[in-house]
């Protein structure tokens, strides 16, 4: 397994978080990338709507499977990356980089407290 970056919080779902300030940048783990296998479509149906923590904010589609996106911190999501649509691929590639998923505004910090670090992600993959 691949070192996991320590600067970022990850979700049980898989979902790794970074935060700036008040917005937080989302996406699926390298191990949630390499257990669906290749990524053959990502659908984001919430931009613009608030969300709470561990709504559904879409769907990744990959060769095996389609599966649930659950947004790992309540917020408005503000920002989709468009670049996924004509290359999913990069959430295989590089998931920590140019295959973010969603940028979100926090509306609850105490979110927070519940993501693990990468020491408590370890643990459970």
């Amino acid at each position: 397994m691949s070192e996991l970056p320590k600067n970022l919080k990850y979700s049980k779902d898989h979902e790794w978080v970074n935060i700036q300030d008040n917005i937080a940048t989302i996406g699926i783990t390298l191990h949630a990338a390499e257990s669906l296998g290749d990524i053959v479509y990502i659908e984001v149906s919430s931009l613009n709507k608030e969300l709470k923590q561990f709504d559904k904010f879409g769907e990744i589609e990959s060769v095996k499977a389609v599966s649930d996106l659950f947004i790992p911190v309540s917020g408005k999501v503000v920002q989709v990356n468009e670049e996924l649509e004509s290359n999913p691929e990069y959430v295989n590639d590089d998931c920590y980089e140019k295959g973010w998923i969603i940028k979100v505004e926090i509306t609850n910090l105490e979110d927070l407290t519940t993501l693990l670090d990468s020491s408590e992600y370890k643990k459970i993959i």
